[in-house]
C-alpha cells in the first residue's frame, strides 16, 4: 500500500480548517501544513493534529508557497486540498480503498472538484483537478495565483470528488486581481494562463472594458488552452452584454464554434435569444443543448445545469410562449426528472395542469 502525504497552505482559516482536518486526518500518514501569516488560532488548530506546521513567508506567489509543502513530504503521494474544501463521507472511503489499492506506476490522480451547488447541495459546476501526485516525479506548480500542475506521466481518473465548501462569512476579495496587476507592474508579462484568469479576475471585479480587452489577447494566444478559449467566450459574451453590447455578445458565443461544442454555449445563445422573443431560435439552442456530449475528462468547466435541467425548464418556458402547452409540460416534467423538489418545477407543474385541466392545449 503506498503511503500518502497531506500537503496545504493556509492563512487565517480557523473556521474551516477543523472541519477538514477532522474529517480526513485518518486517510494520511502525514500532514504538513504551511502558514503563510495566520493572525487568527489557524496555526494553534493545525498544530493539534500534526506537528509539521510550518511558517512560509508570503511573496506573492501561491506556487511557490505550495512548492515550500510539497518539498517537506516524504510519502511515496501527495494530495493537496483547501482548508476551505470538503470531503463528503463516501468519498473518505473511496479515498482509503484507492489508498490500498493505487498502482505504483500511476503518476497523477485526477480528480473531481465540486465548486458550485443548488438549493439541494447537488453540484452545478465542476472540473478535474490534478489533485494526487507521485512525490518523485517532483511536480512543480506553476502561477502566482489559479496556481496548477500540469498532469504528465501515466494519469488515472478517479470518481473521488472533493467539494468547494467556502465560508459563507468570507467576502471576495480583491486579492487574485492585485496579484496579477502587481506582476504587471513590476514589467512582467503574463503567460496565456495567466492572461485568462486575470482577465476573469477583472470580469468578475465588473471591469468590463478591461476584461474584454485581455479576453481578446487572450484569444489570439497561439499557447492558449482550447478549454480556457471556450470559457473565454462566454466571459466575453457576458462583459459585452453587461455594457449593452448585444451583437457583440451574440457574435462572442458564436466565435466559440471555432474551439469547440458545450452545452454551455448553447445554453447562452438559447437564453439570448428567449430574452428577445426569439422563441423558435431559443427552442433550436436548447434542443442542441440536450443533443450535446459532456466531456467531463476535458479538464474544462463544466455546468452540470446546462446539460439537463436547464435547456428542458427553458424549453417549456419557450413553448408555454407559443402556447403550446402540452409540449411545454412535456419538458418541465423532463425537468422535474433531474430536480424534482426544485421550485421553478414545482411551480410551473401546478400552472400546467390547471391549464391542462382546463383544456386549454394545442398540438403542433
Amino acid at each position: 500500500m503506498i503511503t500518502l502525504s497531506l500537503c496545504m497552505i493556509v492563512k487565517n482559516e480557523q473556521n474551516t480548517l477543523p472541519r477538514l482536518l477532522e474529517s480526513v486526518s485518518e486517510v494520511f500518514d502525514e500532514i504538513i501544513i504551511a502558514d503563510t501569516g495566520s493572525t487568527d488560532k489557524t496555526k494553534e488548530i493545525a498544530m493539534s493534529f500534526t506537528q509539521k506546521v510550518y511558517d512560509f513567508e508570503w511573496c506573492d506567489d501561491f506556487s511557490a508557497a505550495r512548492n515550500f509543502s510539497f518539498s517537506k513530504a516524504t510519502s511515496d503521494y501527495i494530495m493537496w486540498l483547501d482548508a476551505d474544501d470538503i470531503i463528503a463521507k463516501q468519498d473518505i472511503q473511496k479515498l482509503l480503498e484507492l489508498k490500498s489499492s493505487l498502482d505504483f506506476c500511476t503518476d497523477v490522480v485526477m480528480m473531481k472538484y465540486h465548486a458550485a451547488f443548488d438549493e439541494q447541495g447537488k453540484p452545478t459546476f465542476s472540473y478535474f483537478r490534478e489533485r494526487i501526485l507521485k512525490r518523485q516525479k517532483n511536480f512543480l506548480w506553476q502561477g502566482v495565483v489559479h496556481e496548477a500542475i500540469t498532469p504528465s506521466g501515466k494519469i488515472i481518473y478517479s470518481d473521488i470528488s472533493v467539494c468547494h465548501a467556502k465560508d459563507k462569512d468570507a467576502p471576495y476579495t480583491q486579492r487574485n486581481l492585485l496579484l496579477y496587476e502587481k506582476k504587471l507592474d513590476k514589467g512582467e508579462s503574463l503567460d496565456a494562463r495567466e492572461q485568462f484568469y486575470y482577465a476573469r479576475e477583472l470580469f468578475y471585479h465588473k471591469r468590463y472594458t478591461k476584461a474584454i480587452e485581455i479576453f481578446k489577447k487572450f484569444l489570439i494566444n497561439p499557447d492558449g488552452w482550447v478549454q480556457n478559449k471556450l470559457s473565454a467566450c462566454l466571459h466575453l459574451f457576458q462583459c459585452y452584454y453587461a455594457i449593452n453590447k448585444q451583437s457583440k455578445a451574440f457574435e462572442s458565443l458564436l466565435n466559440s464554434f471555432k474551439y469547440s461544442i458545450s452545452a454551455e454555449v448553447l445554453c447562452a445563445l438559447g437564453a439570448f435569444e428567449l430574452e428577445n422573443n426569439n422563441y423558435t431560435n431559443a427552442i433550436f439552442w436548447y434542443k442542441s443543448a440536450l443533443l450535446c456530449q459532456k466531456d467531463e475528462q476535458s479538464g474544462g468547466f463544466i455546468n452540470q445545469d446546462c446539460y439537463d435541467f436547464i435547456p428542458n425548464i427553458q424549453l417549456a418556458v419557450c413553448y408555454d410562449r407559443l402556447k403550446d402547452y402540452k409540449t411545454a409540460n412535456m419538458y418541465n416534467t423532463a425537468a422535474g426528472n433531474y430536480k424534482p423538489t426544485d421550485r421553478t418545477f414545482l411551480t410551473n407543474r401546478e400552472y400546467f395542469d390547471n391549464i391542462l385541466s382546463n383544456g386549454s392545449h394545442f398540438e403542433n
